[in-house]
């Protein structure tokens, strides 16, 4: 059975130029790892490296930028919050499955976080069921903890419950950690926005949304795979491409992210919407320099 480790990486090495993985590194130490003023050793400056990190003295003295890097006063811990609901079995923006999305953004974070010695965490489920993988800091750890979500999302017949998951957090994980909740375009709620300003006062959040195929677009019409995943309600072709359902559409799917980016903004938790998986890794390595500068 193919890794899915090995299927992350080839997005993260291959997909993206080794210029990028050096900014995804430098992206995710500058957001997660602590800071001391213990001195471990000297290394040459890389693209995505923060400018405040170079050490000027030796740089003059080499000719070459050079960072200067210190020992991480503790050892972070990355918690996953993964809403496996079935309407993750749906499609994503670029027609595939947003299982494979979700796949592909927790275990591209989940290997940054082993590759710098850090922990994660795992916390999954839908609306029947809410469950936590033990802490880990391994690759083989990951890929169980992948083959787990992924598994989770084929087998449930539950819809999507994002809340539960907030909600199971609050109650249960008092260690402060980094949260990164993974989910969909369902819309924010009151007790969304109340449950995230709870864990706010505890957790550092990041917040990734698997953005929806369009439902009713012109070229998909007379395909027979159109089917709402809650319902198994077929899309009538007659919709596909029709001018006011496309733009009520639009006008809800408007309000709702403005709403949900609204709310985001005034909680200050980073966010960023992920259509495919193409795009993935360099909208990911934006999110998490927005996130890193934010903290300057």
């Amino acid at each position: 059975m193919a890794s899915l480790i090995a299927q992350v990486k080839s997005k993260l090495f291959v997909r993206s130029s080794q210029k990028s993985m050096h900014a995804l590194d430098g992206a995710y130490a500058s957001l997660l790892r602590g800071r001391s003023l213990d001195f471990e050793d000297l290394r040459p400056y890389e693209y995505g490296d923060q400018v405040r990190d170079i050490d000027w003295r030796a740089t003059a003295k080499q000719g070459e930028p050079l960072i200067k890097r210190t020992k991480a006063t503790r050892r972070h811990t990355v918690l996953f919050l993964v809403d496996s609901g079935r309407g993750m079995k749906a499609l994503a923006e670029d027609e595939n499955v947003k299982r494979d999305l979700v796949v592909l953004l927790t275990g591209a974070l989940g290997f940054l976080t082993v590759r710098h010695g850090d922990d994660f965490s795992m916390v999954y489920g839908d609306a029947a069921q809410v469950r936590r993988l033990r802490p880990g800091g391994t690759e083989g750890a990951l890929e169980h903890a992948l083959r787990t979500v992924r598994d989770a999302i084929d087998e449930t017949a539950a819809p999507n419950d994002r809340d539960a998951l907030l909600r199971y957090t609050a109650r249960n994980i008092a260690k402060r950690t980094i949260v990164v909740l993974v989910t969909d375009e369902a819309p924010m709620t009151a007790d969304t926005e109340r449950l995230l300003r709870r864990l706010k006062v505890q957790h550092d959040v990041l917040w990734m949304t698997v953005r929806d195929a369009d439902p009713v677009a012109p070229e998909h019409a007379g395909t027979s795979h159109r089917r709402d995943v809650d319902t198994g309600w077929g899309i009538p072709e007659f919709v596909h491409g029709d001018a006011e359902v496309m733009a009520e559409l639009a006008a809800l799917e408007a309000a709702d992210t403005a709403h949900r980016d609204d709310v985001l903004r005034r909680l200050e938790i980073t966010h960023a919407e992920f259509g495919g998986q193409d795009a993935a890794v360099p909208t990911l390595l934006a999110m998490l320099n927005r996130r890193s500068h934010a903290r300057l």
